[in-house]
């Protein structure tokens, strides 16, 4: 496919995808009409860039549907001042997303292949730290953060990546609950944290996020 081809199919996912469901912060649609999400996905799986399904990457994991990135940015409102944290980075996409709608950027990723590519498609760019590290752990050596986006969905929010974020910090993410992928938009306030889910939408999940099982004779 072309370049034209693919920027055709950007304004379409824009238009038909984002906004028709609530992806209405500005910022953040402009953002994804810019950024080419075509290259953060491996060329045989390139023509599924732009369409609303998840995107194999390899080794077990997928890149978000668009929408799911774009309702998760929207309801944690970037700012331009915001220090950045995104767990389960992948490629990268979300990362630059973020990387031209706040101040800097910390991608964590611990899959070694995903790395590779995070490094090479950031190298140089000062706005965004690519960290090897267990992804519920967090990143607690940049923090606090004003913004966390957990990209994908998990069974659990750890408290330590919790505990990462700054006063009034937002954390977004899709949790799994009975089953179903909800997408949820937290708050840091005080010593407290509170959690609001916003929209039911089939997030890929993310290793290393399963909550405890419960004991049973």
């Amino acid at each position: 496919m072309s370049k034209q081809d693919f920027e055709a199919m950007r304004r379409a996912m824009v238009s038909n995808q984002l906004r028709t469901s609530a992806v209405n912060d500005a910022a953040v649609v402009a953002a994804m009409a810019a950024v080419p999400r075509e290259r953060f996905v491996p060329p045989e799986w390139q023509t599924l860039a732009y369409l609303d399904t998840p995107v194999p990457l390899g080794g077990g994991r997928a890149l978000n549907p668009p929408l799911v990135t774009g309702r998760l940015l929207t309801e944690a409102h970037p700012m331009p001042g915001d220090r950045t944290l995104v767990v389960g980075a992948a490629t990268g996409y979300a990362a630059a997303l973020l990387a031209r709608l706040t101040a800097s950027v910390v991608a964590l990723e611990e899959d070694p292949a995903l790395l590779a590519k995070l490094r090479e498609t950031f190298s140089g760019i000062s706005d965004v730290t690519v960290v090897s590290g267990p992804l519920a752990a967090g990143w607690a050596d940049r923090g606090p953060y004003d913004l966390i986006l957990i990209d994908g969905a998990v069974e659990t929010l750890p408290e330590a990546i919790i505990g990462q974020l700054a006063e009034e910090g937002r954390l977004a993410a899709a949790v799994v609950e009975r089953g179903v992928s909800r997408l949820v938009i937290g708050r840091r306030g005080g010593s407290g944290f509170g959690s609001l889910a916003f929209a039911d939408a089939d997030a890929v999940a993310l290793p290393g996020f399963a909550r405890p099982k419960a004991f049973s004779f």
